[in-house]
């Protein structure tokens, strides 16, 4: 590779570090390329020569975080061999990354709703593969055969991903919330009525 090449490569991940902070703290709307090429000390034009639109770096970031993420999780559950054990080790997981402040994983999920409706789409079809191991998951869970499996699911990934809501640092640590929720949905014993 030419040093002109690597050179480029180093400045485009830069530029998206930069980014990725300012939508963390500013969100999509509140987000302008003007102000991500300042703070990168990149001129107007010289930007698009390494980003090509304001929604194509969006969806870039966010894919990038939940691919990470789904990294973590994946890793976290491989050594775990009952579905119990490994439903509380992917929910610890998912919390210790979106708890953590520095964490750039759920500002970029959480932000569907200012973002045009094409980008919302390609958001929320990477967001639904990301859910795959949790799909997996739950589907080798013993569950009652009265327990619907998705609203299961969805129930579980809405309390984690709520958390962020109201959870504060100080406090209980993510390990132990996640370890908490994965126990509040365990569900064992004889069959509902």
């Amino acid at each position: 590779m030419t040093r002109a090449r690597t050179e480029g490569r180093q400045r485009r991940a830069q530029i998206l570090e930069i980014a990725a902070r300012i939508f963390t703290r500013k969100g999509y709307r509140g987000t302008s390329m003007r102000e991500i090429g300042e703070q990168a000390g990149v001129l107007g034009g010289s930007l698009y020569h390494h980003i090509k639109s304001k929604d194509a770096l969006f969806i870039e970031l966010h894919d990038g975080a939940l691919d990470a993420a789904e990294a973590i999780i994946v890793a976290a559950i491989r050594g775990a061999r009952d579905p119990w054990d490994k439903l509380e080790a992917a929910c610890v997981a998912l919390l210790e990354i979106q708890l953590d402040p520095e964490s750039l994983t759920m500002p970029m999920m959480n932000d569907f709703r200012e973002v045009p409706d094409d980008v919302r789409e390609a958001l929320i079809a990477r967001r639904d593969r990301f859910e795959g191991p949790f799909r997996l998951l739950v589907d080798a869970l013993p569950l009652p055969p009265e327990i619907d499996r998705s609203i299961y699911r969805n129930l579980l990934l809405a309390q984690l991903n709520g958390a962020a809501d109201w959870y504060r640092p100080g406090g209980l640590s993510p390990r132990v919330i996640g370890r908490q929720i994965a126990l509040l949905f365990r569900h064992e014993g004889p069959e509902m009525p």
